[in-house]
């Protein structure tokens, strides 16, 4: 029996009260269930201290989550796969996650960002809240990475369900915990990304 072939999947998302750091979670330790290696790393946060602070929910989550590794270009070089995670914010990615990505002009110059396997995740407060709009943004940018776009679609049933073929989601304020829907969104993602990761690396490895 041949060895199962690696893969390193990281997962680098921005939360401010916490709801898209427990999809995070849920979709790091699916990836590690179905065989990855991973790292969860969250984009440095940029907001000033005072800002933080004038809501309770996002102070409390900030210093709940100090512990956890700030994101770097390294992590990408590292990762076969990379699963981005971001709120909605009027539609786009947080200019958190942005300035990340944006770091990263370098490792693409060099081609060392093509590839790879990528995917998203986000959050809204409302329904309509900008959910497709984020993960369609987000994806432009794996475009110009040369990235291979692996999204969920409606590949299992129970992505009819939930209902977001781009990604794994959760509608709801820092007061509403995620949902067994989503929970079971971002492991049909998780599995989906390794799997195909593991497929992609295989075959360019021949």
């Amino acid at each position: 029996m041949s060895t199962p072939v690696s893969v390193n999947v990281a997962v680098i998302y921005y939360s401010s009260t916490g709801t898209v750091h427990a999809l995070a979670e849920a979709i790091a330790n699916s990836a590690e269930q179905a065989g990855a290696e991973v790292r969860l790393r969250r984009a440095t946060e940029l907001a000033p201290r005072a800002a933080i602070e004038s809501n309770p929910a996002w102070a409390a989550h900030a210093d709940a989550t100090a512990d956890i590794p700030e994101a770097v270009p390294d992590d990408m070089l590292w990762a076969d796969a990379v699963i981005f995670g971001s709120p909605t914010r009027y539609g786009n990615v947080t200019s958190q996650l942005k300035q990340f990505i944006d770091m990263l002009g370098g490792l693409w110059q060099q081609g060392e960002l093509a590839d790879k396997v990528y995917s998203g995740f986000t959050a809204s407060a409302t329904a309509h809240g900008g959910q497709e709009s984020t993960l369609l943004a987000l994806y432009n940018t794996i475009h110009h990475f040369g990235g291979i776009l692996v999204a969920p679609g409606y590949t299992d049933p129970a992505k009819f369900i939930d209902g977001n073929p781009y990604g794994t989601s959760h509608v709801g304020g820092p007061d509403t915990s995620i949902d067994d829907n989503a929970r079971t969104a971002a492991r049909v993602q998780a599995e989906r990304v390794v799997r195909f990761t593991r497929a992609i690396k295989k075959g360019l490895a021949t």
